[in-house]
């Protein structure tokens, strides 16, 4: 068993993955009530995945400002700028793509007692309050945008503070690494009981149901991971992006696109920004920063489910609310994390600016648990690997500047 175990750890974790999603795939098509108890693996994997991330995120911020060195510059401003420019680029790409392939829903009835926000008053009230929640009330509810304010306030507390005590932290955060690292070497038997549950239980009839609307919001995801992406990192770094922008979607998007949290993914992409010889001081806080606010592919989510429930009604969409919309999506994206439900409950929000109905817009977040299967891995893999690639073109930019400077 050990010889086999050993092997097994051998192989790539890309192909691991790809091997339990065919045997999870295989097994439900078989036997789903022989295989039933498989369904556990999918459980146990994202329960610890959820369990961990916010002490993750938590020790990740503050062992990073805490270490921080004063006169040290970093480029979180540059990257928090692109942060937000990727964010509603996003957003614009699904409304246009909206507008040249509109799409209407069959409706369903689901979800209805989960109260939306009922506006963006409320959305920012939610963030405010969020971000003052008790620290260890948003470590257990997993608010990051709690986690993440508090950290930076214990990080900066502990800037004058004793080695001793940064190393004590920095150990922590580590070991808190290290768990991640252990959970998601078991990601292909988490994944091979994700997939068995979902073929099992939904069939692949449901998917292919709303086969029109999964290929409009992953094309979208597509379009902005392999243009818009590359052409925000061209105008940075003046040379061909690709092969930072290919390197980043195969070491951290596919891995995203299975674990399904950016949160979780959190030290896959310390590790790939590591490699490409960042600078620790910047990726350590900008990382964690991007897991909770670099949320390109949940602007397109909202946006485009939006517009789908406007098409449903034959409520005509003119271009300057569409613009709107972006802004709204892009700006709603920003504090999912921080909202009961994510994105998917952002869309009502969303669907306020047209007048429709809370039932109605409660029905179309039903649509999106349907697609979430496929929808929130893409999103998913579209944030974090957007995390690192923002990160590496703000610093890249940075040194090009510097050898131009000096050059003159």
């Amino acid at each position: 068993m050990r010889f086999l175990w050993e092997k097994w750890n051998h192989i790539s974790l890309v192909k691991r993955i790809v091997i339990g999603l065919f045997v999870g795939f295989l097994l439900a098509l078989v036997s789903p009530k022989v295989f039933a108890p498989i369904g556990l693996f999918g459980s146990l994997f994202v329960g610890a995945l959820k369990s961990i991330a916010p002490l993750l995120v938590f020790f990740l911020v503050i062992s990073a400002i805490s270490s921080h060195k004063e006169g040290k510059e970093t480029n979180i401003k540059s990257i928090v700028f692109l942060y937000l420019i990727g964010t509603f680029a996003a957003s614009l790409v699904s409304v246009l793509a909206s507008f040249l392939f509109p799409l209407e829903l069959t409706l369903v009835v689901g979800s209805q007692d989960i109260a939306p926000p009922q506006g963006v008053g409320e959305v920012m009230k939610t963030l405010l309050l969020n971000i003052v929640d008790n620290p260890v009330n948003a470590i257990v509810n997993a608010n990051y945008i709690g986690i993440l304010s508090w950290a930076i306030l214990f990080g900066l507390a502990l800037k004058n503070s004793k080695d001793d005590t940064k190393n004590t932290i920095l150990n922590i955060s580590d070991a808190i690494s290290q768990v991640v690292k252990w959970i998601i070497n078991l990601a292909p038997f988490g994944i091979m009981g994700l997939v068995f549950n979902t073929i099992s239980t939904q069939g692949i009839e449901s998917l292919l149901s709303y086969g029109q609307l999964i290929l409009l919001l992953v094309g979208c995801m597509a379009f902005v991971a392999l243009v818009v992406n590359p052409l925000i990192a061209f105008i940075y770094i003046r040379k061909n992006p690709y092969p930072l922008v290919l390197k980043c979607l195969k070491d951290s998007g596919l891995t995203a696109f299975f674990t399904r949290s950016s949160a979780a993914n959190i030290p896959v992409n310390m590790k790939l920004c590591k490699e490409l010889g960042l600078d620790e001081d910047t990726y350590s806080v900008s990382i964690p920063l991007g897991a909770t606010i670099n949320m390109g592919g949940a602007a397109i989510t909202i946006s485009i489910l939006a517009l789908c429930a406007a098409n449903t009604l034959g409520i005509k969409v003119d271009m300057p609310s569409a613009i709107v919309l972006s802004l709204l999506s892009a700006v709603s994206a920003c504090g999912a994390s921080g909202v009961a439900g994510g994105s998917l409950l952002l869309v009502p929000l969303a669907c306020s600016l047209f007048g429709i109905p809370n039932e109605i817009a409660m029905q179309v977040v039903g649509v999106g648990f349907i697609v979430g299967v496929i929808q929130d891995s893409c999103e998913t893999g579209l944030n974090s690997s957007t995390d690192v690639l923002f990160t590496a073109v703000a610093e890249f930019a940075k040194r090009r500047k510097a050898e131009a400077n000096s050059n003159q």
